[in-house]
């Protein structure tokens, strides 16, 4: 059993963007450009932001976080998506959810212009992405492709199952690695909480990419010897043996799971280091016009 030490290829991924951000500015002088728009107080929302802000720093990029209460009028953060769409210095932006329930999310994410959306998430960027095309991709389903890639996973011809059918995760992954080449060519099936025969279907996966939000769901008996587990869940539950009072823990139930593991993901430390990894790598994309030119 091996772990895909997401925390490890991040490292990788960030210290080659700063190479490569060094070239561009001592051959044109451009510098990338993050922009992060940050509604109301959210914790969670504030560090991830703050984390953007960190990351920024260290690859070179220059960022800013415009930040609003959460009683902004949805007219008026639209029109605050307007300026960045509009701003040709902004390279990227993001939109950082969730946002107040006054506000429909839908709505804002496709009012950022697609050449910008380094999240990833604008129905043109999802589009392309399924067909094939050159896009931004969202973080997670980058992230874990990154994973199987830099681990040299075999993945053609490899039988994946997908849990959870999110826009954010498992429609995109799957559809990652349906594409042709590497790492890709796989057979893939998506299972969902209506799926009546999960354990039967989990047994047959080469690769299992398990996203239902539910901790440790997936045992030792859903899985059979060699399989490749990456573990996108991540839920705080209650622990007698940490000083917290508490511990991270993902979908699979790690322990039980890992011997039987060609390849695993940890929980901390797998998927989750490389969704900003990810989200610097759009934005290097953005600065060098490589998706839309």
């Amino acid at each position: 059993m091996e772990l895909l030490d997401g925390k490890k290829i991040s490292e990788e991924i960030r210290a080659e963007i700063a190479s490569e951000v060094k070239d561009i500015k001592s051959k044109s002088g451009k510098i990338p450009y993050l922009a992060a728009i940050l509604v109301g107080h959210d914790g969670a929302s504030e560090t991830y932001v703050h984390n953007k802000e960190l990351a920024c720093a260290q690859v070179g990029f220059r960022s800013q976080v415009l930040r609003f209460e959460e009683t902004i009028s949805e007219s008026g953060l639209l029109a605050e998506i307007q300026k960045l769409n509009a701003n040709p210095e902004v390279d990227g932006f993001i939109v950082q959810m969730p946002l107040p329930k006054h506000i429909d999310e839908q709505k804002i994410i496709e009012a950022i212009d697609p050449k910008k959306d380094v999240d990833g998430f604008h129905p043109v960027n999802v589009g392309r992405m399924v067909i094939g095309l050159p896009s931004y991709i969202s973080a997670t389903p980058d992230g874990i492709v990154e994973l199987l890639r830099r681990y040299k996973v075999e993945t053609a011809g490899k039988h994946c199952v997908v849990l959870g059918r999110s826009n954010i995760v498992g429609r995109p992954v799957a559809n990652l690695l349906l594409h042709k080449g590497y790492p890709g060519d796989c057979t893939v099936t998506i299972c969902h909480s209506r799926t009546p025969n999960l354990k039967e279907l989990t047994l047959q996966a080469d690769i299992l990419i398990v996203a239902m939000g539910k901790p440790e769901f997936v045992t030792a008996d859903m899985v059979k010897n060699g399989t490749v587990v990456v573990d996108v869940g991540i839920t705080r539950i209650p622990s007698e043996k940490t000083k917290s009072g508490w511990k991270l823990v993902g979908d699979v139930k790690f322990d039980e799971v890992a011997p039987k593991c060609s390849f695993i993901t940890p929980v901390p430390g797998g998927v989750g280091p490389l969704t900003i990894a990810s989200l610097l790598k759009n934005t290097l994309k953005a600065a060098r016009k490589e998706v839309y030119g």
